[in-house]
This record gives C-alpha cells, sequence and structure tokens, in this order.
C-alpha cells in the first residue's frame, strides 16, 4: 500500500512538473512569436511619437511596430550596431553621410526600390555612396532662409531684396533709421553653419562642389578629407563679405532664438535667418511677414533645407523575407503623401523632395515659389565635424579675429585634425536585455531603466510614459554621452506626489487609456512603464482599458499610501497639473541629468528586469 501510495504521488508531481515545463515552453515560444513578429523603428524625436508614428500603426495594422524614441546622433547608432542592437528602422535629422559611412555595411541599399527611385535626383546625389548605393532616403524639407518684416520696409519705403545688392542696400537703409538690418541667433552651431553654407549654395551645388562632397562623404576614404582649393576659399570670402554687409559683430555671437524673436516682433530688426515657420508665427501675430532665399553670388536664389529627417532600414531584414516585406511597407508608409503630412506642423508648406509627394504651397511661402519649383533647395552638409567647427570658426569671423584666408585654414587644420578623443566608461552592463514588448511581462530594457531610476528617486512607485526610454540595455561599456543617451532626449522631466491607492489607480487609467494632451498609447510598445507595481490590461477596438493594479502581487486598495514618481515630457504633463486635485510637484533637474549624476558617483548596478504588465 505505501509503495502503490507513494508512486501515485511521484506519478501527480511528474504531471505537476510536465505542466511547469509545458507551460514554460509556451511561453518561451509565444515570446520568440512576438519578437519575430515586431518591428523597431526608432524616432529622432518625440514630436514624432504624437501623430506620425500612429499614423503609420494605423494604416499597418497587422504589423507589430515598436516605436522607441532614439537619438538625433548618429554616433548613437553605431554604439548600437557595435553591440548588436541596430533597429530594424532608423531616422535621423543631424545627418551626414560623412558621419553616417561606418554604418554603411550594415544598412541594406535602397537604390532600386520605388522609394528611391521617387527621389529627384538633384536630391538623392547627396545620399549616393561612391559606389551607387543608397542607404539614406530624405523625408520632406524644412527650409530656412530670411524671414522678413514687410510692414517695416512698406513703412520706411525700401525695396523688397531680390538679389545680393538689394539685400546689402536694405540692410545699410535699415542701419541708417536706427533699426537693425539684418541679425541671426549665432549663439547656435546650426546657424554659424547654414549661413555659411547656403552663401555659397550654388557653387556647393555645381560640378566641382558635388565632387568634393563626394569626397568628403565617400565610405571607402579610409584618410580624412579637408576642404578643396577651388569651392571652400571663395565660400569664405564671401561669408567675411557678407559679415561685413549686414555689420555682424561680437554681440551677434550671445543672441539665442528667443533674443531675435523678441528684436523681430518690437520692430528692432528687419529681417533675421529662420526657418519658414516664422512667417506662420509671425502673421497670426499681425505683422505682415515674408520669406526670402539666400541671394548668390551669381544670380541664383537658393533654399537651405533639411530634411526632417532621413531614413535607412537594417541590411539584417535581408536574412528574412517576410520581415523585410513588412520592413518595406512601414518605409512605404513613412514616405507616403499622408505620412509626411503628419511630419510637419499644422499650417506648414511640405517641401517634397519626391516626385510621390505632393508639393502643398500656403500664402507664407508664395515669395519662393519659384526657388522650390527650380529645385533651388540645397541640403546641407550636416556632419558633427562641420557642426561643431562651423560654430568655432564663424564666430571667430564674426568677431573679427579671422579674415576669409585664416577662417579657410582654421576649418580646414580641424578637419584634418587626427586627434581621436576617448571617452572613459562611466556604466558596464554584464547583460543584455529584451527591447521587444511581450504581452505577458513588458518590456524588460524598460523595466531594467525604470526599476533603477525609481531607486534613484527613492519613490514607491514610479510611472514612465512608453517613450521615456532610448531602447536596449546592451551588454556593453558605455562612455557618458552613451548613459545619457538611454535617457529619451527630449526634456524628460520627473513629478512626484504623495498618494492613496484610489489615487494611483486613476491615474494609472490616465496613462493606459489616455486622456486629452496627454501621451494617448496607439499600440502595445506605447503602453506606459512602471516600476513598484504591476497591471493588467484589456486591449480592444477602442485602445486599452485598466483592468487592474496590484503591489507585491495584491490588489491596491482605495485607502493605501504611496509616494509615486511620473516621468513624462512637460506638455503631457500640462493638463494633469492644471488640475488642482493633482498637486503634482516638478522635479528641479531633468530626468537625463538625474540619471547623469547618478551614473558619475561610480559603482551602479542596474536593477532587475520585473513582469510589470499583463496584455490580454
Amino acid at each position: 500500500m505505501k509503495k502503490e501510495k507513494r508512486n501515485r504521488i511521484i506519478s501527480v508531481l511528474m504531471v505537476l512538473v510536465m505542466g511547469v515545463l509545458l507551460m514554460t515552453g509556451c511561453g518561451d515560444k509565444s515570446t520568440e512569436k512576438e519578437d519575430k513578429e515586431t518591428l523597431t523603428v526608432y524616432l529622432w524625436s518625440t514630436s514624432l511619437y504624437d501623430k506620425y508614428a500612429p499614423y503609420i500603426q494605423e494604416q499597418l495594422p497587422d504589423i507589430n511596430i515598436e516605436f522607441v524614441v532614439g537619438n538625433n546622433d548618429l554616433d548613437f547608432y553605431k554604439f548600437l550596431d557595435e553591440n548588436g542592437g541596430l533597429p530594424d528602422i532608423i531616422t535621423c535629422c543631424r545627418f551626414s553621410l560623412h558621419d553616417a559611412s561606418p554604418l554603411k555595411d550594415s544598412l541594406m541599399d535602397l537604390s532600386t526600390t520605388n522609394e528611391a527611385g521617387a527621389v529627384y535626383n538633384t536630391y538623392l546625389n547627396n545620399f549616393m555612396n561612391e559606389d551607387g548605393s543608397v542607404n539614406w532616403l530624405p523625408v520632406c524639407a524644412d527650409a530656412h532662409g530670411f524671414v522678413v518684416n514687410k510692414d517695416l520696409f512698406e513703412k520706411y519705403g525700401i525695396p523688397l531684396p531680390t538679389d545680393y545688392d538689394s539685400f546689402v542696400f536694405a540692410c545699410q537703409a535699415f542701419e541708417e533709421k536706427g533699426i537693425r538690418g539684418f541679425t541671426a541667433d549665432y549663439f547656435y552651431d546650426y546657424t554659424c553653419m547654414e549661413t555659411l553654407q547656403g552663401l555659397s549654395a550654388a557653387d556647393l551645388t555645381s560640378t566641382e562642389g558635388r565632387k568634393w562632397r563626394t569626397a568628403y562623404s565617400d565610405p571607402a576614404n579610409i584618410e580624412k578629407v579637408g576642404l578643396d582649393d577651388v569651392v571652400w576659399p571663395k565660400a569664405f570670402e564671401r561669408m567675411n563679405q557678407f559679415i561685413q554687409d549686414t555689420n555682424l559683430g561680437p554681440d551677434d555671437l550671445n543672441m539665442t532664438y528667443d533674443d531675435v524673436i523678441d528684436m523681430f516682433q518690437n520692430g528692432e530688426v528687419a529681417m533675421y535667418f529662420g526657418s519658414s515657420a516664422g512667417v506662420k508665427m509671425f502673421q497670426d501675430q499681425g505683422i505682415n511677414t515674408g520669406f526670402l532665399p539666400f541671394f548668390e553670388e551669381n544670380g541664383e536664389k537658393w533654399l537651405m533645407t533639411t530634411p526632417y529627417f532621413q531614413v535607412a532600414l537594417n541590411r539584417d531584414l535581408e536574412q528574412d523575407e517576410a520581415r523585410k516585406e513588412k520592413a518595406m511597407k512601414v518605409l512605404n508608409v513613412m514616405l507616403s503623401d499622408e505620412g509626411q503630412n503628419k511630419i510637419i506642423s499644422e499650417g506648414q508648406d511640405l517641401l517634397n523632395y519626391s516626385q510621390n509627394v505632393t508639393l502643398k504651397l500656403t500664402e507664407y511661402m508664395q515669395d519662393v515659389k519659384p526657388v522650390i519649383e527650380e529645385n533651388h533647395m540645397y541640403i546641407r552638409i550636416a556632419s558633427n565635424d562641420f557642426f561643431a567647427i562651423s560654430k568655432d570658426v564663424v564666430s571667430k569671423m564674426i568677431s573679427g579675429n579671422y579674415d576669409a584666408e585664416q577662417a579657410y585654414q582654421a576649418f580646414d587644420a580641424q578637419l584634418l585634425d587626427d586627434e581621436n578623443v576617448s571617452e572613459d566608461v562611466v556604466l558596464s552592463s554584464s547583460k543584455s536585455y529584451s527591447n521587444y514588448f511581450h504581452s505577458e511581462g513588458g518590456n524588460e530594457s524598460y523595466s531594467v531603466m525604470a526599476n533603477t531610476l525609481r531607486d534613484i528617486y527613492g519613490t514607491d512607485v514610479l510611472l514612465a510614459t512608453g517613450n521615456s526610454f532610448t531602447g536596449s540595455v546592451l551588454k556593453a561599456d558605455y562612455t557618458e554621452k552613451m548613459t545619457g543617451d538611454m535617457i529619451m532626449p527630449n526634456g524628460l522631466a520627473a513629478y512626484k506626489k504623495e498618494m492613496s491607492g484610489a489615487e494611483l489607480k486613476e491615474l494609472v487609467k490616465s496613462f493606459v487609456e489616455g486622456y486629452e494632451g496627454g501621451l494617448v498609447p496607439f499600440n502595445q510598445g506605447s503602453l506606459p512603464v512602471v516600476s513598484g507595481i504591476s497591471m493588467e490590461i484589456k486591449e480592444n477596438e477602442d485602445g486599452y482599458t485598466l483592468s487592474e493594479v496590484k503591489k507585491d502581487g495584491k490588489k491596491i486598495q482605495d485607502d493605501d499610501s504611496f509616494t509615486v514618481t511620473c516621468l513624462a515630457i512637460p506638455r503631457h504633463m500640462e493638463p494633469l497639473l492644471a488640475d488642482k486635485d493633482n498637486t503634482f510637484e516638478a522635479e528641479d533637474t531633468v530626468v537625463k541629468d538625474t540619471w547623469m549624476n547618478y551614473v558619475l558617483e561610480g559603482d551602479v548596478v542596474l536593477a532587475e528586469p520585473e513582469d510589470y504588465i499583463t496584455l490580454r
């Protein structure tokens, strides 16, 4: 009898063990299936998370897309590539072929695709490698030129500029009236860089200019390429003449965007260098405002344009035809007419590089319509070197420390400088964590970051919007720069409050189900991340519904009490802060700085991930 009883117990135990193993196996298979069916798309800015990402997902409901707010920096993607974390689809705004060259062998050649074929050759040439391959394609353009106060021109009877000579005449005429003819926010590197290039756009797009640009950007070039001796000396002479003609001086180097806008609003400056978006902004304020291009030495007119971003695909997609086909569908929607309309701000002009996108000019851009129709839209050279060196050299020209020849020599020397700046490792991760959302558990990488930050903030519960972190926590050594890049780059802020269990459940519900003015989840990867609690969520046709919130496996009671920290960008928290019952206190330091201060104290150990969500 004892033997039979023991055998029955063993049999029951074996059944239980097999059941657990089968359940575990099913879980692993489910996770593997989710991973295989997920495509990762890295967006360069959280602004694309509001309208653009939801639109793409809406058009492709059968494709599971993990949207991540990455960084507007190709160094970030080089780091991911070197450590096995390169996403399926990449977007970047601060871009140049020069900086992108180390990624060339890891990216798909798009040159034979319909999407590349639709881009006008004038612009596609800017993205073509020496071997004819194309890894990056541009979306619509943001136009930069001269924003002008037409009211001031009319008041003082000064003709609007139509060429460079009349531009200089207008500047001098306004100076005689005690009004600044022109200034710009030369405090910033991009203004220094774009003015230098914009004044010589015609030369930089000439045969000699394209020849130099190709050499500078060629991934096969193992040696550094400096400036040429045909196009660039003239460019610095032109810049030097412009500085004299517009009376730029040391004080202009301290001019920020807000300073320039205040001067324009107050009628203290007639023209400034900026985006076409400024035209609508001032028109809405009742100022008759226009937009003018760069006037070139040869009489041509050119606009400085910046693609809102460039997009590339991971070459690993070619190893799985089904995944590649899905990725191409995503790319097609991203570059579609309607998709690109989701990128630009309301009321802005959609300036296209592609034949598949309709040119839509508002009244605000009519002044430069002929320039656009001539395809005189210059795409800036925007390597990290050009940003930094332009700021240094152009600033010294404006301050009077360099003439044209000295500026050319200094710029060339810095481009050829072989000095490598090495950064110390400040954080090491001994393990890689999944960056895919799993319906049972959530996103491992995000959980690691949320749990670590909950400890840093010393809070019972941490609740973060789904765009708070920049993707995978990799098995890698992180420099200070790369450690900072683990936090979403667009001003993620922290808000703390003591609250009851009832208030906490209501807050989690708001983040899960969405609220007006907040970040509304549009797919499972955009659901909020929590630490210190877990949540059960149901997916339905209208979105997501919060079913349950637990702490340590037990349902949270209404009269429980918690310290809660929320992570979100200020714009998404404003509706909650406006509610008098939600007395959150904003932390003085943004999350990225808090995170970096903690890491730089040394001996950081990342927290382990936890299963924080069940999606049914």
